[in-house]
């Protein structure tokens, strides 16, 4: 039976369950994780098919919260980032009662943009699909890249990503198309007022991938649920404003019933 990298470090009676983003694994939140280590127990998940939880193939958005689902600490506080928003998101709204709290980081319900909706153009994705056949290794270092663009750090943040990707096993192609695939077709945008949970999204205002304009969408949404755009961030603020990004978590929990 293929099982998830789960890895649980830090004190604190609070369980923090960190799922990273497409084409990465759990290394990506090191530079957090003495901040976050100090407040509270971290639990460091590989989604299945990325990084040591290698033996999956390709799932759907349900199949993957699905497998994150029963390994959560009871009450668990869980926090994705982009992707593993998306799984974070799905948990929500399949468990419930799993869950203390809900944060996501420069995460969107629909990636993909419309004429409605700011995102990613459909374009983009499938040209990063059709790419991954040919030279994937390149492909994600593009999407890396995308990911820092326009900071004031973002050699250094997409240098930094890179090595997070080159230190655990690479996932197979069938699973990074996989991921993008679930990025460009899923569209949670009618599910989010179930969500009864504290709600906290975290966004980079530099971010081309989750533009700062889905947090003025969400917030019309659900008013009950707080977000933060980190200005001079894109889409990774828990490496380019690593201190910031704690604060707001600490001071979102802090405030949490219990």
């Amino acid at each position: 039976m293929t099982s998830l990298y789960w890895h649980t470090c830090g004190e604190g009676k609070r369980d923090l369950v960190l799922l990273h983003g497409w084409g990465l694994n759990a290394e990506v939140w090191q530079s957090i994780i003495p901040r976050l280590g100090a407040h509270y127990r971290l639990h460091l998940v590989d989604l299945p098919g990325y990084g040591r939880s290698g033996d999956f193939g390709a799932l759907t958005l349900e199949q993957m919260a699905e497998q994150v689902r029963p390994l959560l600490p009871p009450q668990a506080i869980v926090v994705g980032w982009s992707l593993g928003g998306l799984v974070a998101t799905q948990l929500a709204l399949s468990a419930p009662e799993k869950l203390a709290a809900l944060i996501t980081v420069a995460s969107s319900p629909c990636f993909t943009a419309s004429d409605s909706w700011p995102g990613i153009k459909p374009e983009t994705l499938q040209n990063f699909q059709q790419m991954l056949s040919t030279d994937f290794q390149r492909t994600v270092e593009r999407f890396l890249a995308l990911q820092t663009l326009g900071t004031e750090t973002a050699r250094a943040d997409a240098r930094q990503l890179k090595e997070v990707v080159l230190s655990q096993p690479m996932p197979e192609v069938v699973v990074l198309d996989g991921g993008l695939e679930i990025l460009r077709q899923v569209d949670l945008r009618d599910a989010l007022p179930q969500i009864r949970l504290p709600f906290l999204r975290l966004y980079g205002a530099l971010d081309g991938l989750v533009p700062r304009r889905i947090a003025t969408e969400i917030d019309e949404m659900l008013p009950g649920s707080p977000s933060v755009v980190i200005e001079k961030a894109a889409h990774a603020p828990f490496i380019s404003h690593s201190d910031d990004f704690c604060q707001h978590i600490v001071s979102f929990i802090s405030a949490l019933p219990g």
